[in-house]
């Protein structure tokens, strides 16, 4: 599933682009996506579409937006009541991958990543560049991620 933070978006004053992004890359990984999913930038709100989401099983929920040093940008906050276990791994590969990629401001993405329940949730940067560096950095992981939490056992070597 893929959920937009955005104010502004759902207002309709524009396109959601990354969203729409998100989701392309996620089918062209081979997923079957649902969303984007368009939500202003409320906590509660986002908190009760991702708990929505883990509730309805899916195995990964990626958002995009709402992660900055806004006072609007409250993604992380939401993603953090949901989650019960945490993956700081891959939401600092995210910034890095940013940030080793020529944009400095990837570093001020406050993006979180980790597992409720038997679902990845995974916090995306609000611009289409954003989510192309995280789909560069989930695209190797997140076939892997998904058949652990659907309890499968590691690869031999």
């Amino acid at each position: 599933m893929v959920l937009t933070a955005s104010n502004r978006a759902y207002a309709g004053v524009y396109e959601d682009r990354s969203g729409k992004a998100l989701a392309e890359g996620l089918e062209r990984l081979g997923f079957d996506v649902e969303g984007p999913h368009v939500r202003p930038d409320d906590a509660a709100e986002l908190e009760a579409v991702l708990r929505a989401a883990v509730d309805a099983s899916f195995d990964v929920v990626l958002t995009t937006g709402g992660t900055g040093l806004s006072p609007t940008d409250v993604t992380p906050e939401a993603t953090r009541a949901m989650l019960e276990r945490e993956a700081p791994g891959i939401a600092e590969a995210v910034r890095r991958y940013g940030a080793g990629n020529g944009v400095p401001t990837a570093v001020l993405s406050r993006g979180l990543a980790g597992t409720a329940g038997r679902t990845l949730i995974v916090n995306l940067p609000g611009s289409t560049g954003g989510v192309k560096d995280g789909l560069a950095v989930l695209g190797p992981l997140l076939p892997h991620v998904v058949s652990q939490l659907r309890g499968g056992d590691h690869p031999p070597a």
